[in-house]
């Protein structure tokens, strides 16, 4: 039976003979659905339609994957160097025998992280392919649409993958929002990869903290004070968003701090 991606977020949903009725992930207040109506697609689709899969190396041994045109939400992936392979960080909606091919010949994939219900998509699918776990902040439960035995829930304020890989549970964005510490990222100076649990802004020099972005609900400060609190015992000089080349590259601990202030001016203002 076909399992079907919603077009404008990309979430793959559980075999069925039928499209779903509607998406669930698109029907939330933190979504939307297309002006245009429910529309679905599948993988084989995609593939017939010419959808592949692109690599780029956004810092010195941190390789990013991303369709090679606008499908859905439009975010990328990372590949993480790990311990006994790479993890791959967020997900994105499509994988065929070149893009398998392309991590294998990186080092493969040894687990999936990913930090929010909008970036699920196929990770399921990925999943199965390379015989991976993958990693989901239990919080978020109700949002997978693609049940699987490969899902393991996690439920502490953070998660050790490797020795240099930490999962951190931020919430804001969905109750279990959690972004990735890289140790050895930034030459060894520590990257965060923040999805849009937190976002990089276009100037690149600062950071949003939104409840929704298509919708503009923004957070409360006292969640962004809560969510910058956290960071501050990690040792970080990097911070890579959602899409490509969305990164802070430097003194991105700073410039943390003084988006949380910036937030703060303007919501209580």
């Amino acid at each position: 039976m076909p399992k079907f991606l919603c077009v404008q977020c990309g979430t793959q949903y559980a075999d069925s003979v039928s499209e779903p009725l509607k998406c669930l992930i698109c029907e939330d207040e933190r979504q939307f659905v297309r002006w245009d109506g429910q529309e679905w697609t599948t993988i084989p689709e995609m593939q017939s339609n010419g959808y592949e899969v692109v690599p780029f190396e956004e810092e010195p041994g941190l390789w990013g994957l991303e369709l090679n045109k606008p499908f859905a939400i439009g975010q990328r992936a990372l590949l993480v160097p790990g311990d006994k392979g790479n993890i791959l960080w967020d997900c994105i909606p499509f994988i065929n025998d070149r893009a398998i091919q392309m991590v294998e010949d990186k080092g493969g994939l040894e687990a999936i992280a990913i930090s929010h219900p909008h970036y699920y998509s196929t990770m399921v699918e990925w999943a199965d392919i390379f015989d991976v776990p993958i990693y989901l902040h239990a919080a978020d439960t109700e949002w997978i649409m693609r049940p699987s035995d490969r899902i393991t829930l996690w439920e502490e304020e953070s998660f050790s993958l490797t020795p240099d890989i930490e999962l951190i549970h931020l919430g804001g964005h969905f109750d279990g929002g959690s972004i990735l510490y890289w140790k050895q990222g930034a030459e060894g100076r520590g990257s965060l990869l923040t999805g849009d649990v937190i976002q990089v802004n276009q100037d690149r020099h600062y950071l949003s903290f939104m409840y929704s972005y298509p919708n503009n609900i923004p957070l409360s400060c006292n969640s962004i004070k809560r969510m910058v609190s956290k960071l501050e015992t990690y040792e970080f000089d990097r911070i890579h968003g959602a899409w490509k080349e969305r990164f802070i590259w430097e003194n991105a601990k700073e410039r943390l701090k003084a988006s949380a202030k910036r937030y703060k001016k303007y919501l209580e203002a």
